[in-house]
């Protein structure tokens, strides 16, 4: 696994997420583990979208003439 991709803090849940086994896990666990990560990923670019639409809105506001 390349850890530059890592965040920086070692008490990141992300990181804990990413180097835990999933060996022991069922199919059944995985399944729920792959609908709980992909629900994550769209709230993330949920807020992703909803910043960028902010930013945008700021610099048009603050834009210099």
């Amino acid at each position: 696994m390349d850890d530059d991709n890592l965040p920086l803090r070692s008490d990141d849940p992300l990181v804990r997420l990413i180097r835990q086994d999933l060996d022991p896990l069922s199919i059944d666990e995985l399944n729920e583990r792959i609908a709980t990560l992909k629900t994550e990923i769209t709230r993330c670019e949920s807020k992703k979208a909803a910043a960028s639409t902010h930013r945008s809105a700021a610099d048009a506001l603050f834009k210099k003439q």
